[in-house]
């Protein structure tokens, strides 16, 4: 995988595949590119698809210092001056999301279309559950409360009367934790939760004037349904579809990824 260093001395780790349009695709928190995604290999079916290991992550740079969500969409914004993109269409999720409204309130001039997914504004927006606040527990309690917010649906209740798709999810979420292990890992993850918890765009998103698409998903407790309604309230023109699914909707509705490209497609 090729590599990039920042004028910042940042070594970014990044990948570009696929064919057609060009595609910057913003990950979310602990985001590795190690990693499985169904949601960055169908993009990259349709769009030339630049993603990348975030500061702080997966085989990027881990410098001991403080991030802000302005660092992270000068990285998005130096990445694509290295592959040579002067404008490009972008899909954030989540954490992803905030640094992609970041980029374009910075510098929408080299956004071509813009869509956010399960994410927030912060602010008068409201903002996705502080993780920077998780509570102290054991790693298998810890596990079940981050998916009730993830998922509201998936209480107490339905835990206990749904063991076998709950074994399935403990599964995946395990298989998920690429590199868990190595060092600076944790550091850069609780960095990335520090410069989310100062995410505040509100104020800018009036100045956008980027087709903007927000998808969302009805049971999602991390990036809660006001604040989608928050945010196309706020962007010009902007449009929102809500999904059967909760956080991780883009893989629980079979019509989000689809629609998504539909719009990504779009003149």
């Amino acid at each position: 995988m090729p590599s990039f260093s920042t004028e910042t001395d940042i070594e970014l780790h990044y990948r570009l595949e696929g064919a057609g349009p060009r595609l910057v695709n913003i990950s979310g928190s602990a985001g590795d590119l190690r990693g499985p995604s169904i949601l960055r290999d169908e993009l990259e079916r349709h769009f030339t698809v630049l993603s990348w290991d975030q500061r702080g992550l997966g085989r990027s740079s881990k410098p001991d210092r403080r991030f802000s969500m302005a660092d992270y969409a000068d990285d998005a914004a130096a990445l694509m001056t290295h592959v040579g993109w002067d404008t490009a269409k972008v899909v954030g999720a989540s954490f992803g999301g905030m640094v992609a409204q970041e980029l374009a309130v910075t510098d929408s001039a080299r956004v071509e279309r813009l869509a956010l997914m399960c994410t927030s504004s912060g602010g008068m927006g409201g903002s996705s559950y502080p993780l920077h606040e998780l509570p102290d527990l054991p790693p298998d309690e810890l596990m079940m409360f981050r998916m009730e917010i993830m998922d509201s649906r998936r209480d107490a209740a339905w835990r206990e009367t749904n063991p076998d798709h709950l074994a399935k999810l403990i599964a995946a979420t395990k298989a998920a934790g690429i590199g868990k292990e190595e060092p600076g890992r944790q550091a850069g993850i609780t960095r990335q939760y520090a410069a989310r918890a100062e995410h505040d765009v509100w104020d800018r998103l009036p100045s956008l004037d980027v087709p903007t698409f927000i998808l969302a998903g009805k049971y999602d407790n991390q990036a809660p349904p006001p604040n989608q309604l928050a945010l196309v309230s706020q962007i010009r023109g902007s449009k929102l579809q809500m999904y059967e699914g909760g956080h991780l909707f883009s893989v629980q509705d079979k019509h989000a990824i689809p629609d998504l490209v539909e719009f990504l497609q779009s003149h």
